[in-house]
């Protein structure tokens, strides 16, 4: 018998017992959805995070805190000689360091004002690092800074303010924002000291030659002052402190701990060449027993939680696909049963026994196949439907909204394909027994109907 006669034999006895045909087909195809569906819930959870996770971090950026130290077992601040270390390392892009006044410092220009952070920045990495300009230029002066792209959108008239002020987001409303131009203008700067418990303060005429670029995404913000090292060593001299530290009688800091924190930075980032080089740096930085941290290596502790999650969930959903199975079994036991004058026929002219139990194979298949594709398609509309209905239950029930990053849902193609195979398999065991049954029944028997 050829191979599409016994296809189209197939569907002939398929076609005669259609209820109970479509009722199998109907169970195998919610045992599927139930599993992609189910499964579907660590994917789009585990998208989200990993989203989440890139977006707010940059890809080839390793974070550097410092060395552990033999003798005291804690960690010291890094400085230039480590950074050349880190620089002479091979696919590495670029390695940024930044030292942070150590007091908040008070800006203000005509009427408006604010406190921001202050930052001395080694430009020349920072370019390399991806670090732009909006407009203007870097400062070449030690009385020219560059101020980040948020810094003009917080200025405020001096005096109260007054919560009107504020959108919903804590941010400035435009009506009360600072606005002339800022390049060219002049700033001041206001830094203070503790001297016989007394605040002293002095004031640094700055000029603004750059604003930053506008971060690329919107929950991030660039408040932040670059100033040049001659003016932290200026600010430095008047506080009489590393890095312009306010010490007062309740503030008890060693100062030989100061003096040595004084060449070191506070923030260094090492920036590969690309994604692939994130590790090997990683690795050869923590030989050398530096504390770092890169995104990459918390990915990949995330994506190892998440597959142990999907496998169980996976696991948990293929029960419902054995449940159905059981359907498919009877189905094809049934089969046989009512089948057996046909068996009688193909063996008394001479029809081979793999070519019975394949016809019956085949059939089992079928049902499971279109189960699955049956299965797959619905699963592909209930997850829209969860992500479109959760957000409004969530909003309705509790009172809170959803960010639009979060999927609740995620059906990627790996998915029903794993779902396929588990279901393929599972109606092939289903089938194979009744299968061998056929090609056992006695001619003569199943001739007078007694199988």
């Amino acid at each position: 018998m050829k191979l599409s006669d016994q296809f189209r034999f197939v569907r002939q006895n398929m076609k005669k017992n259609r209820t109970r045909v479509y009722m199998t087909i109907l169970a195998t195809a919610m045992g599927c959805a139930f599993l992609i569906v189910l499964a579907s819930v660590g994917f789009g959870l585990q998208k989200s995070v990993v989203k989440e996770m890139t977006e707010r971090r940059i890809m080839t950026q390793i974070d550097v805190y410092g060395q552990e130290t033999t003798e005291s077992g804690g960690y010291r601040q890094l400085d230039d000689k480590d950074v050349q270390e880190f620089e002479e390392m091979s696919d590495v892009k670029a390695v940024t360091r930044r030292k942070m006044l150590q007091q908040e410092g008070f800006y203000s220009i005509g009427n408006y004002q604010q406190s921001t952070q202050t930052v001395v920045a080694n430009f020349p990495s920072e370019i390399k690092a991806g670090f732009e300009l909006s407009e203007g230029s870097l400062g070449k002066d030690k009385a020219e800074v560059v101020v980040g792209y948020n810094f003009p959108l917080n200025l405020v008239e001096k005096g109260e303010q007054k919560e009107e002020m504020f959108d919903e987001q804590g941010q400035l409303k435009e009506e009360f924002r600072y606005n002339g131009k800022l390049i060219g203008e002049t700033i001041e700067l206001t830094v203070s000291k503790m001297e016989d418990g007394k605040k002293i303060e002095k004031v640094f005429p700055l000029e603004v030659v750059g604003i930053s670029k506008k971060p690329t995404k919107e929950w991030a913000e660039d408040r932040s002052v670059y100033i040049s090292e001659e003016l932290l060593k200026e600010i430095e001299e008047f506080t009489g402190t590393p890095k312009g530290v306010v010490l007062d009688s309740a503030n008890q800091l060693n100062l030989a701990d100061l003096e040595a924190s004084k060449n070191t930075f506070d923030d260094v980032k090492v920036y590969a060449k690309n994604m692939e080089a994130v590790q090997g740096i990683v690795d050869e930085l923590k030989e050398n027993d530096y504390a770092t941290y890169s995104v990459v290596n918390e990915l990949k502790e995330v994506n190892l939680m998440f597959a142990i999650a999907k496998a169980g969930l996976i696991f948990i959903g293929t029960i419902a696909i054995l449940i159905a199975s059981i359907g498919i079994y009877n189905t094809m036991t049934m089969a046989v049963t009512e089948r057996a004058p046909d068996i009688g026929i193909m063996k008394a002219i001479g029809a081979n026994p793999r070519t019975i139990k394949r016809i019956f194979l085949l059939e089992s298949s079928y049902i499971g196949l279109i189960g699955a594709f049956i299965g797959t398609v619905v699963s592909y509309g209930i997850s829209y439907a969860v992500n479109f209905v959760i957000p409004i239950i969530i909003k309705q029930a509790f009172g809170e909204e959803t960010t639009p990053e979060i999927v609740f849902s995620d059906i990627p193609l790996s998915l029903p394909i794993i779902c396929i195979v588990i279901c393929y398999g599972v109606t092939i065991l289903s089938g194979l027994r009744p299968a061998q049954r056929a090609t056992k029944v006695d001619v003569l028997r199943a001739m007078r109907r007694e199988v």
